[in-house]
């Protein structure tokens, strides 16, 4: 994820989001798939939608969209917000468990800023699941540790790292994740693709880069209380840096 503010996961935060998101993921990788209709596809930790939305318009139809999130208010707020002729359907579950019997029959395996969020051993039981269902993966928007803001600060490095501690508690993998990912579907046999998607936040996107900040600076001053009060205002621009990854069988 983007942030690890405790409203990270609260409907406002994403559609705040879901602007820069569409505009940072890589459509190219999306080219690259040749699925053949009907389609059914699984979105992991789907939110309110976002990927739905922005992905089922890119592939050919009909499809079927299997909708997986723990919180059962996004399930809703997802199930009805994916265009016009898509069906859908929703699991509220741990899609940490999922198992290759569970994605049989499933066309593809997609997610968005959720991979950074999980362990190794977590990535390898997804990563298994799709090689035992020969399921392609399409997981967007994975952080890899790097943002840039302006103006700058002599802390922002000292801020970044932080975060990225921060990211990595529990055993996730944080910044890691995505080279993780693509290593073990590397080693199961799949060819890998990976491209950057960037945000790329301006004046216009004020409201993104407030909500993303305090977030990000709340995250790192769990791990160094210091950093609470390093700027007084949110930066005037944020990049900040995320790779998607598509794993074909």
């Amino acid at each position: 994820m983007t942030t690890v503010d405790a409203s990270g996961y609260a409907p406002e935060w994403l559609r705040l989001r879901e602007g820069a998101d569409a505009a940072a993921r890589s459509a190219s990788l999306v080219d690259k798939l040749a699925l053949r209709p009907p389609s059914t596809i699984r979105d992991l930790g789907c939110g309110t939608g976002s990927m739905g939305r922005w992905l089922a318009g890119r592939l050919p139809g009909p499809q079927h969209w299997i909708l997986h999130d723990q919180d059962p208010r996004l399930l809703t707020l997802a199930a009805r917000s994916l265009p016009d002729g898509v069906t859908t359907e929703t699991e509220q579950l741990d899609v940490t468990r999922l198992t290759a019997a569970d994605l049989a029959e499933t066309s593809l395996v997609t997610a968005s800023a959720l991979l950074d969020l999980f362990t190794h051993a977590e990535i390898n039981r997804l990563v298994d699941a799709c090689a035992g269902a020969r399921c392609p993966a399409l997981l967007t928007l994975s952080v890899v540790g790097r943002v840039e803001l302006s103006p700058t600060d002599p802390l922002d490095e000292t801020v970044t790292a932080a975060f990225n501690t921060h990211q990595r508690r529990d055993g996730r993998l944080g910044p890691e994740a995505v080279s993780v990912a693509a290593e073990e579907f590397a080693a199961r046999g799949y060819t890998v693709r990976r491209a950057p998607s960037v945000w790329r936040l301006g004046p216009a996107d004020s409201a993104l880069i407030t909500a993303w900040f305090h977030g990000w600076v709340a995250a790192a001053a769990e791990e160094d209380p210091s950093l609470a009060h390093y700027r007084d205002q949110p930066p005037a621009a944020v990049t900040v840096h995320h790779e998607d990854l598509l794993a074909l069988p």
